[in-house]
């Protein structure tokens, strides 16, 4: 029998901000779950012709969290300059890049808690103009999801778990 890591999605519809923060909180646990549970060689294994694998997911998404929420909307310069590389360097630890990743979304949210608005735009321009946080946050919910569906198929190919 193949294990099942399924959850419910958010019912959260108590305004706009509540309702997008839900399902990106949603899209973000689902990578979590993809690599809770596996030892390093399985977060590092490569499955796919591309240099894609779990762990290097992670590191990925950080980046996004980092440069969308806390360079774009928020302003801060250390992250201006993120690479987004999914190629993990072999000396960062797993528990490393995962607490990583923990610490921007506790960063990104907190941002997002602070706003007045979905309206508030941008610190920084997204091509030639300001953005929404709204924009913001469906962009990275879109970017989550899409990277939390890589991470269910890899998932499934290393060990059978499978679900959202």
């Amino acid at each position: 029998m193949i294990e099942s890591q399924r959850e419910a999605v958010p019912r959260n519809d108590g305004g706009e901000l509540d309702t997008s923060l839900a399902f990106l909180s949603f899209a973000r646990s689902c990578v979590l779950k993809k690599v809770a549970g596996l030892n390093e060689e399985q977060l590092r294994r490569r499955l796919v012709v591309s240099d894609t694998t779990l762990l290097g997911l992670v590191q990925h998404l950080t980046d996004a969290e980092r440069y969308w929420f806390g360079y774009t909307f928020a302003g801060d310069p250390r992250y201006a300059d993120v690479d987004f590389d999914m190629v993990v360097e072999p000396d960062r630890s797993p528990d490393h890049i995962i607490a990583g990743y923990r610490a921007a979304i506790a960063d990104s949210d907190a941002y997002l808690i602070a706003a007045a608005g979905p309206d508030v735009l941008t610190a920084q321009p997204v091509g030639d103009a300001p953005r929404t946080l709204r924009w913001v946050l469906a962009h990275m919910t879109s970017e989550t999801i899409r990277h939390a569906g890589h991470a269910d198929i890899l998932r499934e190919l290393i060990d059978g778990a499978t679900g959202r």
